[in-house]
């Protein structure tokens, strides 16, 4: 019989070994097609399979697949993005193509434009900021004046945070203009950007997968113009009604998309008015956030999202209830990393468990207000929100970096 095989498309920093690890506890044999093997360095480490594709090209994708089919038993198809998600429209489509189990391409097309996407929730009269696009420094002038400062400037198609700044005044709006349309930023696509309303207040987020919501969490943002997030914590610290307003809502998000399969990340910002959505992912979220998850929860998302792609039945209920958060480390300047140390004495903390560093001594550090300005994390649970922020400060103070001779305090 042949192997069962799981096809993920490019790969992904924090998620791609896990999925990597997950289908191979599920005795499934992971391949992965990407542009560039060596840009994952867990696939050559872990000797994990991988064919070079221009995962851009659905013919390319259709014809590696149909002929690893000869050879293997394809059960499911998902993969990753990386500030492109229309990677998930790719997928999509594959699993179209080949009858395998997969969201709907329509729904995954309208909710990866931004535009598109903030059209429907309007429609069904999801809360939300006020929004404008534009192709041109005029027209995100004029976006500006009429919705009102403090804007929020962003690219209509993209992901973590790239190209996301606050702008507070004309001078800060054409600056970032500037940098989207000057050649410094790299689209995916035509250049048009969404201008939005600043929606002021905490910030939380829903995680689904299919139409059950499974964890609420919150996050906290590094100092504005930009929004890189210094803490993340599930789950969210919410009064009943609170959650169940956040519940509402994103279920009638998913409605409006037509994200009835599969995983799907919400981000809020709660206001006077309430919750208002900032954004739909239809994708699970990376980073820390499965991790904190099934620490949180006891739901494995990573393992269940693979069984779903596969046909097989899942488990989403939680087992238990504790509080598990990560505090990520941002330097506050760019330059050379000369050292970074304290890992071990931070991982050796009662509660903490995990410590990564995403670089190593003598890398270029450049910031550049998204989510790759992070250079490591910290993760710990435990029953309460107090005491697992006590955790985390304990660890954090055992980690110490230099950048060009400056070291962090």
């Amino acid at each position: 019989m042949a192997n069962r095989a799981l096809i993920l498309l490019e790969g992904h920093r924090s998620n791609g070994p896990l999925y990597i690890q997950a289908a191979q506890r599920l005795d499934l044999h992971p391949i992965t097609l990407t542009t560039d093997p060596t840009q994952y360095h867990y696939l050559e480490r872990e000797k994990i399979d991988a064919i070079r594709v221009d995962t851009n090209s659905l013919d390319s994708l259709i014809c590696v697949c149909s002929r690893l089919r000869t050879t293997y038993d394809i059960v499911g198809i998902t993969g990753f993005s990386g500030r492109d998600e229309s990677l998930y429209l790719t997928v999509a489509k594959l699993c179209q193509h080949f009858g395998l189990p997969g969201p709907n391409p329509a729904a995954v097309e309208r909710s990866c434009d931004k535009f598109v996407q903030r059209q429907c929730l309007a429609k069904a009269g999801v809360p939300m900021p006020a929004f404008r696009l534009a192709a041109d420094p005029m027209g995100v002038k004029d976006s500006a004046t009429e919705i009102g400062f403090p804007v929020v400037v962003k690219p209509a198609v993209g992901s973590g945070s790239s190209g996301v700044r606050l702008c507070r005044d004309v001078s800060e709006l054409t600056e970032h203009t500037n940098y989207l349309l000057g050649g410094k930023h790299t689209w995916p696509c035509e250049p048009r950007i969404l201008v939005e309303q600043f929606a002021r207040g905490p910030s939380y987020s829903a995680d689904t997968m299919g139409d059950m919501v499974i964890a609420v969490g919150a996050a906290e943002f590094d100092q504005p113009p930009y929004f890189v997030v210094r803490e993340s914590v599930f789950p969210a610290r919410l009064t009943g009604d609170d959650y169940r307003r956040i519940v509402d809502v994103s279920l009638n998000c998913l409605q409006a998309l037509g994200l009835s399969w599969g995983p799907t990340n919400i981000e809020f910002r709660w206001t006077k008015q309430g919750p208002v959505v900032i954004e739909v992912n239809p994708r699970l979220p990376g980073w820390t956030t499965p991790r904190l998850i099934q620490l949180a929860y006891g739901v494995d998302l990573i393992t269940e999202h693979i069984n779903l792609v596969t046909g097989e039945k899942c488990d989403l209920r939680a087992t238990h209830l504790l509080t598990a958060a990560a505090r990520f480390l941002v330097p506050d300047r760019d330059g050379i990393l000369d050292w970074i140390d304290g890992d071990i004495r931070a991982a050796a903390v009662p509660g903490v468990d995990e410590v990564r560093f995403y670089v190593k001594p003598n890398t270029l550090v450049v910031r550049k207000g998204d989510y790759l300005d992070s250079i490591g994390h910290v993760i710990a649970a435990s029953p309460s929100f107090a005491q697992t922020e006590a955790i985390l400060d304990r660890a954090v103070d055992l980690i110490r970096w230099s950048i060009n001779g400056c070291v962090a305090v």
